[in-house]
This record gives C-alpha cells, sequence and structure tokens, in this order.
C-alpha cells in the first residue's frame, strides 16, 4: 500500500513538472511571438492609415485639379464667346450732331444754302466693312408759315474717306406733314394748356432716310460727312444725323436675344475645347500596344492592316497551289501557271506584311 502511494505520487511529481514545463514553453512562446504579433498589426495599421490617407489626399487633389481645369475651360469658353461677340457685333447706332451753316447778306436775307461737315472718326473706322447700315437725318422743323410755304425741298449727302475722295452721294426730298386749317385750329386748342406751360411747341421732326443700305468700302472708310440743304428759306431747330447697323441673321439674334446667344455660344466653345482637351489627352497618354497603334484602335487596325495573315483558301485553284501530291511532289509547271491573279496578290501582301512584323518585332 504503501509502495502505491509512493509511485502515485511521483507519478503526480513528474506531471506536475510536465505542466511546469508546457507553462514555461508557453509563456516563452508567448513572450516571444506576441510582441511581434501586437507589432505587426499596428504597423499594418499604420500602413492601411497611410494609405487611406494618401487615397484621400489623391482624391483631393485629382478633385481640384479636375475643378481647376473646368473653371479654366468655362472662362476660356467665356473669353472667347466675348471676344467673338466684340469683333463680330458692329456698333449699332451712332450718333453726330449737325450744325448746320449758311451765307447772308446785310439785311440778313440768305444767299447760300444751309450746309453741314459732319467727321464721324479721325482715328478708326466706326463703320464696320460687309455691314449694311441706314442713315437718317433728323430735323426739327417749326410748322411755321415759312415752312408750311416752302413746300418740298432736297437734301443731299456727300460721303467722303480722310484724303477728301468722295465714297457716295445721296439727295432725298421731304417736307412737311400736311395739316389742314381746321385740324390745326383743333390741335392748337387742344394742347394750348401744355403750349403755355411750355412741354409741346408747334413743331414737327421729319426723319429722312438717306441711306437704307450702305455698306463700307474697305479701301475707302467713311469718315466725313458733307450735309446740304437745298432750301433757302427753310426753318429748322436743330438737325442730328444717325447711322443705325442693319442687322440680319446671326448678328440679329445675338443682338436682339442676347442670353439666348451667349448660352449657345459659351455652351459649343466648352464642347469643342473639352472634345480638344480630351482627344489631345487620349493621343498623348493612350496605351499602345506591340505594333505601336493606341489600344482603342488596336483591334480595329489590326483587323483591317493584317486581315489576310489568316488566310484561308477559298476556291480550288488556292486549294491546289496550297497543297502537294501524296508522293511528296509538287505541281508541275504548267499548273503553277494557271494560278489566279487573287492568290499572286493575297500572296505578296501576305509576304509583305510577314516581313513588316518580322521587323518590328526586331
Amino acid at each position: 500500500m504503501f509502495q502505491f502511494f509512493s509511485i502515485l505520487f511521483s507519478l503526480l511529481n513528474r506531471s506536475k513538472r510536465t505542466v511546469l514545463f508546457v507553462l514555461r514553453i508557453q509563456l516563452s512562446l508567448f513572450k516571444m511571438f506576441i510582441p511581434g504579433f501586437i507589432k505587426r498589426r499596428v504597423e499594418r495599421y499604420k500602413h492601411k492609415t497611410a494609405e487611406g490617407a494618401q487615397l484621400i489626399w489623391d482624391n483631393f487633389f485629382k478633385g481640384g485639379l479636375f475643378a481647376l481645369f473646368g473653371a479654366f475651360i468655362l472662362w476660356l469658353s467665356i473669353f472667347l464667346y466675348i471676344s467673338f461677340y466684340y469683333y463680330y457685333m458692329p456698333s449699332v447706332s451712332h450718333t453726330r450732331q449737325v450744325n448746320l451753316k449758311f451765307k447772308s447778306n446785310v439785311d440778313t436775307t440768305r444767299t447760300s444754302w444751309p450746309t453741314a461737315h459732319v467727321q464721324l472718326t479721325k482715328l478708326q473706322n466706326i463703320l464696320m466693312v460687309g455691314q449694311s447700315y441706314r442713315i437718317f437725318l433728323k430735323l426739327e422743323m417749326p410748322e411755321s408759315p415759312a415752312n408750311v410755304k416752302l413746300g418740298m425741298f432736297m437734301v443731299c449727302a456727300d460721303l467722303a474717306d480722310k484724303d477728301g475722295v468722295m465714297v457716295s452721294n445721296s439727295c432725298r426730298s421731304t417736307m412737311l406733314h400736311y395739316r389742314s386749317q381746321l385740324l390745326s385750329i383743333l390741335t392748337t386748342l387742344t394742347l394750348s394748356p401744355f403750349m403755355v406751360l411750355g412741354s409741346s411747341e408747334e413743331k414737327q421732326t421729319i426723319m429722312l432716310e438717306l441711306y437704307s443700305h450702305f455698306e463700307e468700302d474697305k479701301n475707302h472708310p467713311v469718315t466725313d460727312v458733307y450735309l446740304e440743304i437745298q432750301a433757302l428759306e427753310i426753318e429748322f431747330y436743330s438737325a442730328t444725323l444717325h447711322i443705325q447697323a442693319h442687322l440680319t441673321g446671326l448678328r440679329y439674334l445675338m443682338f436682339h436675344w442676347p442670353l439666348l446667344s451667349a448660352a449657345l455660344g459659351v455652351s459649343s466653345n466648352l464642347f469643342f475645347i473639352t472634345f480638344i482637351a480630351a482627344v489631345s489627352w487620349w493621343h498623348i497618354y493612350a496605351p499602345r500596344d506591340q505594333y505601336g497603334n493606341q489600344m482603342f484602335f488596336a483591334g480595329f487596325g489590326t483587323q483591317l492592316f493584317m486581315g489576310d495573315l489568316d488566310y484561308q483558301p477559298e476556291d480550288e485553284y488556292d486549294y491546289d497551289e496550297l497543297r502537294t501530291d501524296e508522293s511528296g511532289s509538287s505541281r508541275s509547271k504548267s499548273q503553277a501557271q494557271e494560278k489566279t491573279p487573287k492568290f499572286e496578290e493575297r500572296k505578296t501582301s501576305r509576304s509583305m506584311i510577314m516581313e513588316l512584323r518580322r521587323a518590328t518585332d526586331e
């Protein structure tokens, strides 16, 4: 009995020592591998965090660059439209004051017709070549007995360049609008309060069209206008020369619908600039295959250029040319001379393409 317990006790001691040894080994392994594992995990998290931060920064940089490039294209489109507008659109209206002068004798009787010299420009042309213009003379005339008695009279205009060369001449006739005596009395009675207060006058404004479609000559640009009213007894308050551009087509659209034309113009410029930029980027940075073709067009170009490499005979003559007899002998000379031109052309093309591919690979 005592021997049994001694054996059991020895077994327990051995088990205890074994368990302690295993625990020591596990603790050693834990001390050896756990810090490295934690360090690797920390390094991995640091690496992932750095990659995430770099990815965010790259996306932010690319987005900012894309936004900057888009803003540049937008402002370039707007600038191009504004430049085109100011280059293509003429000044719609020009107004010049006309100071008429005449000669008279001692008793103030006129001895010459009223004339005027109007200088349009000194430094640069105000009229655009190829643009049609309408030229008016605005006269403010009182309804005086002299003007009513005057009846019709002529107004002439001479257009000259800076060297004094006459470019064009035009004469038009006009007169005061007719009013009967009864109508004049009724108008005067009706407007008498306003006439007394000075807000209305007994006058008429005549718009005389001297030119309906005048176009500038690039060799002789108009700089001076000479006016002459062929009437000695005429009376007037003031005279004004008006030049208006007669807009048609695209110019008419751009002037009367500026917002619509601006939207269409800027959109067109934006489309073309973006298309050119995209094509340029693709031409520079697009991947290429081993033959130097861009990958987007590689399949199409190879199919067109190298389609005869996988040639398959289609007729009886082609089969006879490609195969030999079972005995190993080739076709006779007379049979070889019966080759079709189609096969000759394909064979030549195939050999040239094979040589080109071999040179490219080298």
